[in-house]
């Protein structure tokens, strides 16, 4: 459990695994680099696993400013650099793989494989936008309690929500998303919902890439994914059933088995 100072801001990350190589964790909005965990404990043996928290987030700094989508990104191309190895594999999960294929196409030479999951390559649609901005009002002026029902049905399936032996998880995730500063998620979900598309440049990506979605995803539609597995040269889709939109979280051995095929079907793992 560390802290590093990059791009001017103060990052908290985790560091499991002593393997030689690296695979970076990168969390959604609202969600902290914990949800990778379960994930981290299937990999550790066989890489150094690290997962950070971005700013505005868990235990990183809430900063003034620099929330855009862009910076966040240098954020991540900073804090790479700063782990003083030549590339890694990067698991980004919703804003994560936001983070993740940008980092691909400006910084291709930082990265040896690409995990996009629970995400997309395009820009909020007209619909989606009003939403985010409602709910973000919400969140300034009201309050957490509004809108935390909600939200939770957008972060996670009814299935893992309604799982009465899961409920302690269920009351952990609906902590962490009300205990997070509005000074940081307000202005890091404008700048993540302001994006915009970069679906047609991924055409460009020559990194070995997955792209892992729960089928009863909501925030980010099966179909988002299967437009990213379409355009992406050679890439592997993997559908996560009875899951929303954080499969990490939901079901965890589901993903990793595909992050594990995934990793063997491209040489970077030996069964």
């Amino acid at each position: 459990m560390s802290k590093v100072n990059v791009n001017n801001v103060e990052l908290y990350y985790q560091s499991e695994g002593e393997g030689s190589e690296v695979i970076v964790f990168s969390h959604g909005y609202l969600m902290n680099n914990t949800m990778f965990n379960k994930i981290i404990n299937t990999f550790k043996n066989r890489f150094r696993c690290v997962s950070f928290d971005h700013r505005g987030h868990g235990q990183s700094e809430v900063t003034a400013k620099g929330y855009e989508l862009d910076n966040l990104v240098t954020d991540a191309i900073s804090f790479i650099e700063s782990l003083d190895v030549t590339a890694v594999h990067f698991v980004g999960m919703s804003t994560g793989g936001f983070v993740g294929m940008r980092i691909a196409l400006r910084r291709p030479d930082l990265l040896k494989s690409l995990v996009l999951m629970d995400t997309s390559a395009e820009g909020e649609t007209e619909e989606a936008a009003k939403k985010n901005k409602l709910l973000l009002r919400m969140i300034k002026y009201v309050g957490w309690w509004t809108v935390i029902n909600p939200i939770m049905s957008i972060l996670f399936h009814k299935s893992f929500l309604e799982d009465d032996s899961r409920k302690a998880e269920v009351s952990k995730w609906r902590n962490i998303v009300k205990g997070h500063n509005k000074k940081g998620i307000l202005p890091f979900g404008q700048g993540i919902f302001e994006r915009k598309s970069v679906l047609e440049e991924l055409v460009d990506l020559s990194v070995p890439t997955a792209v892992i979605v729960g089928e009863q995803d909501i925030a980010t539609p099966l179909d988002c994914s299967q437009r990213m597995a379409d355009i992406i040269p050679n890439a592997k889709l993997y559908k996560i059933p009875d899951s929303g939109h954080s499969a990490a979280v939901e079901k965890p051995t589901e993903v990793a088995d595909a992050m594990q095929d995934f990793y063997t079907s491209a040489g970077i793992i030996s069964l």
